[in-house]
């Protein structure tokens, strides 16, 4: 989405208006995307069981007909509000049955409009809502495309009114809205056509409530009249506090909602203002969050260069990267200028001998080069590379901007009987997790050119791994269908992801790290690793994204570890690694996790489960759902 996109914005009628057509055209006029209306008028309450209110409700219309609007303005600009769907859990069995029978007409009737959600409040636990979540669940599992809209204060309203009594609150006592949410959802499978409303408040959680929500599937945020404020001029604006909430939203893609101005003249300044604050915090956006706009969480097979030849538009993308081949070019250039050192005190004449395997369309001999021409140092540089596309590229550029210090060698970097030994090694191998592309595998055949006191760059690498809660990811997941695999296959199968509709429950830990060159008797690659982790706060535990950093040479580093990501660098997303079912977890508990990297003669994968809070099967055992290929 390009920084000038406009934002997608509701207006929420609290009233139940009957010209819908002419609230319509107020909206638009104001530039309001959509509108949200009740689906029926309080005035029209429904009776189905007894009394004189039931003849009029089997003989009169009890809201608008659906010809007012066009099925096309239906269908893309309402959201339905439900009546009284609170009483459906009422302890009277009377009130409970009237109720229900009223709220499933109310949802047959947004299935009949076509309208693309409906909307209702949740404003307590599931012990006092277990029915409403049984009737919604009932429709879920039906064929449907409508969705639930939930809308849910972001504080526990209980928990404002008693700060502003005493000081003394025991929180513990006092459920966050987030268990609400959690336990309804719960009750219903994790439908992914269950969705949150955020309704924003005055008084805004801390932190740590605010990132678990950017776990959940958020729809819209809310902004109740209420919630601005007026600048000198008049115009409503929000606090710095709350300008900092939205801006934590903005790469979920997220709509907007206004409530609580239906009646006032002035509702175009509401959206203005929001517009202007999306625009604004897209613009701040840096290379990596431009590069990664539509990509957001969009699960991809991770790469397999070893097994597979890479297309161009691959090789394109990485090499637009600002900072990895600058920080490549910068630990060749100290590796260039270490072996000058040797070699004035051995032989001055003779070049350096630099081999870039897996060296693609070039961008590492170009940094290669570069490093040379800056030290002042004579060099001869062999590019090796299997893909004989990729190859032809090669050679083009060696007659048009490449020189004769390039050799390019047409082979599998593992069978390749190399004329000399190199003094340093250059690679670029490595995957969202490190080893994920097999470099350990790649570089142990590769060092056998290498001579005794060559440089390796990469000289090491490590992989991280968090406990993630992500409900989208979770869906995802589980709407996969594949006829030549098994249902649980997916479960069992790392993605490459940009995550961002994630809930960290735990900082990042170190895993398996691999060294360059390998110089031990009998080398092995399997690795076992176990972590724990200590949660914070309530959550969903979906799985584990993975990460990694590198030591190119001495000091020169890159990661995509969040809290040492080389900053603008976009050539890595994170990797994922699902769980097949979710896990609660409660504050004070331990996560512990297992994972093993297995090697073959003909394949690697990883096997991975949890021990604590209560033990799982181990997934992908064997690699029977994925592997990486040899």
């Amino acid at each position: 989405m390009a920084s000038d996109a406009p934002l997608s914005c509701g207006l929420e009628y609290t009233s139940a208006a009957w010209d819908l057509s002419e609230c319509l055209k107020n909206a638009r006029r104001a530039r309001y995307g959509f509108i949200i209306v009740p689906l029926v008028h309080p005035s029209y309450k429904q009776e189905f069981i007894s009394g004189a209110a039931l003849a009029r409700s089997e003989s009169e219309a009890f809201t608008r007909p659906d010809m007012i609007l066009m099925n096309s303005e239906w269908s893309t600009m309402i959201v339905g509000s439900f009546s009284y769907y609170e009483e459906v859990d009422s302890k009277i069995p009377y009130v409970r049955t009237n109720s229900e029978k009223a709220l499933l007409q109310e949802i047959s009737l947004a299935s009949h409009l076509n309208i693309p959600a409906v909307t209702f409040k949740l404003t307590s636990g599931l012990s006092e809502k277990s029915n409403l979540a049984r009737i919604v669940f009932n429709k879920l599992v039906t064929p449907t495309s409508l969705q639930f809209w939930i809308q849910i204060d972001m504080t526990n309203p209980k928990k404002q009114a008693m700060s502003y009594r005493t000081n003394d609150i025991d929180e513990q006592s006092i459920q966050c809205p987030w268990e609400w949410w959690n336990e309804f959802r719960s009750f219903c499978d994790f439908d992914k056509k269950l969705g949150v409303s955020l309704v924003v408040s005055k008084d805004i959680p801390d932190d740590q409530e605010i990132m678990r929500w950017l776990g959940e599937p958020i729809k819209t945020l809310v902004f109740p009249a209420s919630v601005f404020l007026s600048n000198k001029k008049g115009y409503p604006v929000l606090s710095k506090a709350h300008q900092e909430l939205v801006n934590k939203f903005l790469s979920m893609n997220i709509q907007m909602v206004v409530t609580g101005v239906d009646g006032s003249e002035h509702i175009a300044h509401y959206y203005t203002y929001l517009d202007q604050l999306w625009k604004r915090g897209l613009s701040e956006f840096g290379p990596r969050e431009r590069f990664g706009r539509g990509y957001e969480d969009y699960l991809q097979f991770p790469l397999q260069p070893l097994m597979d030849n890479l297309e161009s538009g691959t090789y394109e993308v990485f090499e637009k990267d600002p900072v990895k081949y600058t920080q490549y070019q910068t630990a060749i250039l100290k590796a260039l200028i270490k072996k000058r050192e040797e070699f004035n005190s051995v032989f001055s004449t003779n070049p350096i001998v630099i081999t870039v395997v897996g060296a693609g369309r070039g961008p590492l001999v170009r940094a290669a080069l570069n490093a040379a021409d800056i030290a002042a140092c004579k060099v001869k540089v062999f590019a090796v590379e299997k893909n004989p596309n990729a190859v032809l590229t090669l050679r083009a550029l060696k007659n048009d901007v490449f020189d004769e210090r390039v050799t390019i060698v047409s082979c599998d970097m593992r069978d390749w009987k190399a004329p000399e030994n190199a003094d340093i090694l250059v690679s670029e191998l490595l995957g969202s997790f490190g080893d994920n592309e097999l470099s350990p595998e790649c570089l142990d055949g590769a060092q056998n050119y290498l001579k005794p006191n060559g440089i390796s760059i990469p000289q090491s690498y490590t992989s991280y791994i968090a406990p993630v809660q992500s409900s989208k990811l979770y869906n995802e997941l589980r709407s996969c269908q594949d006829k030549d695999k098994s249902p649980i296959s997916h479960f069992e199968t790392p993605y490459v992801v940009y995550l961002q509709n994630k809930y960290d429950i735990g900082s990042p830990q170190a895993l398996f790290t691999f060294q360059h060159p390998n110089r031990d008797e009998v080398i092995d690659n399997s690795r076992y690793g176990q972590k724990t982790f200590n949660v914070q706060q309530k959550a969903v535990l979906h799985g584990f994204s993975g990460y990694f950093d590198v030591v190119l040479f001495e000091d020169v580093t890159i990661s995509i570890v969040p809290q040492t990501h080389s900053n603008g660098m976009f050539s890595w997303f994170p990797i994922f690694f699902p769980l097949k079912e979710p896990v609660h977890v409660n504050q004070g508990d331990t996560i512990e996790v297992h994972f093993w990297r297995r090697c073959s003669p003909k394949n690697v994968w990883y096997e991975w489960s949890i021990s604590k809070p209560r033990p799982l099967t181990i997934h992908n055992p064997n690699g029977r759902s994925y592997t990486m290929g040899l």
